[in-house]
Protein backbone atom coordinates (compact mmCIF):
# COMPACT_ATOMS: atom_id res chain seq x y z
CA UNK A 1 0.00 0.00 0.00
CA UNK A 2 2.55 2.42 0.73
CA UNK A 3 4.63 1.83 -2.09
CA UNK A 4 1.52 2.01 -4.53
CA UNK A 5 0.50 5.27 -2.74
CA UNK A 6 4.37 6.78 -3.13
CA UNK A 7 3.97 5.80 -7.24
CA UNK A 8 0.40 7.95 -7.41
CA UNK A 9 1.76 11.16 -5.43
CA UNK A 10 4.92 10.69 -7.62
CA UNK A 11 3.08 10.51 -10.78
CA UNK A 12 0.92 13.55 -9.74
CA UNK A 13 3.87 16.21 -9.63
CA UNK A 14 4.36 15.61 -13.36
CA UNK A 15 0.71 17.12 -13.49
CA UNK A 16 -0.34 18.87 -10.76
CA UNK A 17 2.02 20.60 -9.26
CA UNK A 18 2.77 23.82 -10.16
CA UNK A 19 6.77 24.53 -11.81
CA UNK A 20 9.24 26.57 -10.85
CA UNK A 21 11.34 28.06 -13.72
CA UNK A 22 14.19 25.69 -14.61
CA UNK A 23 17.52 25.16 -12.68
CA UNK A 24 18.55 26.50 -9.59
CA UNK A 25 20.61 29.28 -8.91
CA UNK A 26 23.72 29.01 -7.24
CA UNK A 27 22.86 31.36 -4.51
CA UNK A 28 19.48 29.41 -4.16
CA UNK A 29 21.08 25.87 -3.72
CA UNK A 30 20.45 23.78 -0.31
CA UNK A 31 22.22 20.23 0.61
CA UNK A 32 19.94 17.67 2.02
CA UNK A 33 21.21 18.32 4.94
CA UNK A 34 19.72 21.79 5.19
CA UNK A 35 16.36 19.94 4.53
CA UNK A 36 16.53 17.72 7.10
CA UNK A 37 15.72 17.60 10.51
CA UNK A 38 17.67 18.36 13.52
CA UNK A 39 18.11 14.99 14.84
CA UNK A 40 19.58 13.57 11.49
CA UNK A 41 21.82 16.72 11.17
CA UNK A 42 23.16 15.78 14.84
CA UNK A 43 23.20 12.18 13.57
CA UNK A 44 25.39 13.23 10.55
CA UNK A 45 27.49 15.57 12.65
CA UNK A 46 28.67 13.49 15.40
CA UNK A 47 31.32 10.68 14.47
CA UNK A 48 29.83 8.57 17.36
CA UNK A 49 26.48 8.31 16.09
CA UNK A 50 27.10 8.33 12.65
CA UNK A 51 27.04 4.76 11.15
CA UNK A 52 28.53 5.70 7.81
CA UNK A 53 31.53 6.00 9.65
CA UNK A 54 32.29 2.27 10.19
CA UNK A 55 32.72 1.94 7.07
CA UNK A 56 35.48 4.89 7.06
CA UNK A 57 37.21 3.12 9.69
CA UNK A 58 36.99 -0.20 7.56
CA UNK A 59 38.80 1.87 4.55
CA UNK A 60 41.57 3.16 6.85
CA UNK A 61 42.30 -0.72 6.82
CA UNK A 62 42.37 -0.95 3.13
CA UNK A 63 44.07 1.65 2.55
CA UNK A 64 47.40 -0.26 4.17
CA UNK A 65 46.13 -3.71 2.87
CA UNK A 66 48.78 -4.94 -0.05
CA UNK A 67 46.84 -6.36 -2.61
CA UNK A 68 47.44 -8.08 -5.86
CA UNK A 69 50.34 -9.81 -7.39
CA UNK A 70 52.41 -6.42 -7.25
CA UNK A 71 51.33 -7.06 -3.35
CA UNK A 72 50.98 -3.10 -3.03
CA UNK A 73 48.79 -0.90 -0.93
CA UNK A 74 47.10 1.74 -2.06
CA UNK A 75 49.14 3.48 1.29
CA UNK A 76 52.88 2.71 -0.79
CA UNK A 77 51.81 4.64 -3.63
CA UNK A 78 49.98 7.50 -2.20
CA UNK A 79 51.29 7.48 1.20
CA UNK A 80 49.19 9.34 4.05
CA UNK A 81 45.22 9.62 2.89
CA UNK A 82 44.62 12.66 4.73
CA UNK A 83 47.64 14.38 3.08
CA UNK A 84 47.15 13.09 -0.88
CA UNK A 85 43.75 12.39 -1.30
CA UNK A 86 42.28 15.86 0.46
CA UNK A 87 40.52 17.53 -2.22
CA UNK A 88 40.61 14.50 -4.58
CA UNK A 89 37.25 13.44 -4.28
CA UNK A 90 35.47 16.93 -4.95
CA UNK A 91 37.07 16.80 -8.57
CA UNK A 92 35.18 13.37 -9.55
CA UNK A 93 33.68 12.63 -11.76
CA UNK A 94 36.86 13.89 -13.99
CA UNK A 95 37.56 13.18 -17.79
CA UNK A 96 40.43 10.65 -18.14
CA UNK A 97 43.00 11.45 -20.65
CA UNK A 98 43.64 8.31 -22.05
CA UNK A 99 39.88 6.98 -22.17
CA UNK A 100 38.44 10.30 -23.28
CA UNK A 101 35.52 9.59 -21.09
CA UNK A 102 34.67 10.58 -17.46
CA UNK A 103 35.64 8.04 -14.10
CA UNK A 104 34.06 8.56 -10.87
CA UNK A 105 36.03 8.06 -7.97
CA UNK A 106 34.98 4.30 -7.94
CA UNK A 107 35.94 3.79 -11.01
CA UNK A 108 39.36 5.33 -10.40
CA UNK A 109 40.38 3.25 -7.56
CA UNK A 110 39.48 -0.02 -9.55
CA UNK A 111 41.75 1.44 -12.09
CA UNK A 112 44.27 1.46 -9.27
CA UNK A 113 43.68 -1.83 -8.27
CA UNK A 114 43.64 -3.07 -12.23
CA UNK A 115 46.66 -1.21 -13.36
CA UNK A 116 49.23 -0.62 -10.25
CA UNK A 117 48.05 -3.43 -7.32
CA UNK A 118 47.54 -5.98 -10.56
CA UNK A 119 43.90 -7.39 -8.53
CA UNK A 120 40.65 -7.66 -9.67
CA UNK A 121 38.31 -4.87 -9.93
CA UNK A 122 35.98 -4.38 -7.01
CA UNK A 123 31.91 -5.31 -7.63
CA UNK A 124 30.37 -1.86 -7.00
CA UNK A 125 28.28 -1.43 -3.72
CA UNK A 126 30.92 -4.32 -2.34
CA UNK A 127 31.80 -3.44 1.09
CA UNK A 128 35.28 -2.79 0.42
CA UNK A 129 34.46 -0.66 -2.76
CA UNK A 130 32.38 1.50 -0.59
CA UNK A 131 34.56 1.39 2.68
CA UNK A 132 37.67 2.68 0.24
CA UNK A 133 35.42 5.26 -1.23
CA UNK A 134 34.40 6.71 1.57
CA UNK A 135 37.32 6.89 3.05
CA UNK A 136 39.08 8.82 0.52
CA UNK A 137 36.43 10.87 0.19
CA UNK A 138 35.91 12.10 3.84
CA UNK A 139 39.43 13.36 3.63
CA UNK A 140 37.89 15.87 1.72
CA UNK A 141 35.18 17.13 3.83
CA UNK A 142 34.08 20.50 4.27
CA UNK A 143 35.96 21.43 1.27
CA UNK A 144 33.66 22.66 -1.99
CA UNK A 145 33.06 20.80 -5.05
CA UNK A 146 35.23 21.81 -8.00
CA UNK A 147 34.35 20.04 -11.19
CA UNK A 148 36.88 21.24 -13.95
CA UNK A 149 34.23 22.65 -16.45
CA UNK A 150 36.70 22.75 -19.50
CA UNK A 151 36.15 21.80 -23.41
CA UNK A 152 37.11 18.17 -22.67
CA UNK A 153 34.23 17.71 -19.45
CA UNK A 154 31.55 20.63 -21.25
CA UNK A 155 30.42 17.68 -23.72
CA UNK A 156 29.72 14.72 -20.52
CA UNK A 157 28.47 17.41 -18.27
CA UNK A 158 26.01 18.01 -21.37
CA UNK A 159 25.23 14.72 -22.04
CA UNK A 160 24.16 14.31 -18.08
CA UNK A 161 21.75 17.30 -18.51
CA UNK A 162 20.17 15.36 -21.28
CA UNK A 163 19.51 12.86 -18.72
CA UNK A 164 18.60 14.62 -15.95
CA UNK A 165 15.87 16.66 -17.96
CA UNK A 166 14.57 13.83 -19.83
CA UNK A 167 11.12 12.12 -19.16
CA UNK A 168 11.80 8.44 -18.73
CA UNK A 169 9.40 5.70 -17.92
CA UNK A 170 5.89 4.61 -17.72
CA UNK A 171 5.48 7.80 -15.16
CA UNK A 172 7.27 10.02 -17.38
CA UNK A 173 8.91 12.02 -15.28
CA UNK A 174 12.81 13.44 -15.45
CA UNK A 175 15.04 14.17 -12.62
CA UNK A 176 14.56 17.73 -12.76
CA UNK A 177 10.66 17.48 -12.00
CA UNK A 178 11.04 16.41 -8.75
CA UNK A 179 14.97 18.00 -8.08
CA UNK A 180 14.80 21.34 -10.00
CA UNK A 181 10.82 21.93 -10.03
CA UNK A 182 9.62 21.01 -6.86
CA UNK A 183 12.45 20.38 -4.01
CA UNK A 184 10.93 21.71 -1.24
CA UNK A 185 7.93 20.26 -1.07
CA UNK A 186 6.36 16.76 0.01
CA UNK A 187 6.32 13.95 -1.37
CA UNK A 188 4.20 11.34 0.48
CA UNK A 189 5.14 13.12 3.52
CA UNK A 190 8.51 13.96 3.11
CA UNK A 191 10.64 16.45 1.79
CA UNK A 192 11.89 16.41 -1.88
CA UNK A 193 15.57 17.28 -1.77
CA UNK A 194 17.36 19.48 -4.64
CA UNK A 195 19.17 16.07 -5.33
CA UNK A 196 23.03 16.77 -4.49
CA UNK A 197 25.47 14.69 -4.49
CA UNK A 198 27.67 16.15 -2.10
CA UNK A 199 27.45 13.26 1.25
CA UNK A 200 28.10 9.84 -1.05
CA UNK A 201 28.94 7.69 -0.11
CA UNK A 202 26.16 8.07 2.28
CA UNK A 203 24.14 5.92 5.11
CA UNK A 204 20.61 5.93 4.52
CA UNK A 205 18.12 4.81 7.10
CA UNK A 206 16.23 3.16 4.65
CA UNK A 207 18.74 1.11 3.22
CA UNK A 208 20.05 0.27 7.28
CA UNK A 209 23.64 0.88 5.07
CA UNK A 210 26.24 2.81 3.00
CA UNK A 211 25.44 3.56 -0.73
CA UNK A 212 26.87 4.45 -3.49
CA UNK A 213 25.27 7.87 -5.62
CA UNK A 214 24.84 5.03 -8.35
CA UNK A 215 22.66 3.33 -5.98
CA UNK A 216 20.37 5.89 -5.28
CA UNK A 217 20.21 6.72 -9.32
CA UNK A 218 18.88 3.29 -10.33
CA UNK A 219 16.52 3.58 -7.07
CA UNK A 220 15.25 6.58 -8.79
CA UNK A 221 15.07 5.15 -11.77
CA UNK A 222 12.89 2.44 -10.65
CA UNK A 223 10.68 5.01 -8.78
CA UNK A 224 9.99 6.51 -12.42
CA UNK A 225 9.67 3.14 -13.63
CA UNK A 226 12.01 3.28 -16.12
CA UNK A 227 14.97 0.61 -17.22
CA UNK A 228 17.92 1.50 -14.73
CA UNK A 229 21.06 1.41 -15.89
CA UNK A 230 23.99 -1.07 -15.29
CA UNK A 231 26.09 0.40 -12.49
CA UNK A 232 29.14 1.45 -14.19
CA UNK A 233 27.34 2.56 -17.37
CA UNK A 234 28.33 5.44 -18.76
CA UNK A 235 25.35 7.42 -18.81
CA UNK A 236 25.38 7.14 -15.16
CA UNK A 237 28.77 8.48 -14.65
CA UNK A 238 28.07 11.32 -17.04
CA UNK A 239 24.65 11.85 -14.67
CA UNK A 240 27.04 11.28 -11.96
CA UNK A 241 29.09 14.49 -13.72
CA UNK A 242 26.45 16.93 -14.22
CA UNK A 243 25.22 16.41 -10.84
CA UNK A 244 28.28 17.35 -9.32
CA UNK A 245 28.97 20.26 -11.70
CA UNK A 246 25.46 21.40 -10.87
CA UNK A 247 26.26 21.19 -7.03
CA UNK A 248 29.61 22.95 -7.63
CA UNK A 249 30.69 25.25 -4.90
CA UNK A 250 29.06 22.73 -2.22
CA UNK A 251 30.59 21.42 0.74
CA UNK A 252 31.72 17.76 0.95
CA UNK A 253 29.38 15.77 3.50
CA UNK A 254 30.89 12.07 2.95
CA UNK A 255 29.51 9.86 4.65
CA UNK A 256 25.91 11.98 5.01
CA UNK A 257 23.55 10.87 6.68
CA UNK A 258 20.00 10.58 4.75
CA UNK A 259 16.58 9.41 5.83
Amino acid sequence: MRRGLWRLVIAAIAFAVPAQAGEIPVDQRRTDYQLMGHDLQHMQDDDTANPGMLWVVDGEKLWQQKEGSEGKSCADCHGDAAKSMKGVAPRYPRVDPKLGEPVDLEGRINACRTNHQRAPALPYESKKLLALSVYVAHQSKGLPISILDDAATARFIAAGREIFERRQGQLNLSCAQCHDDNWGQKLAGATIPQGHPNGYPLYRLEWQSLGSLQRRLRNCLFGMRAEPYAYGAPELVELELFLAWRARGLRVEAPAVRP
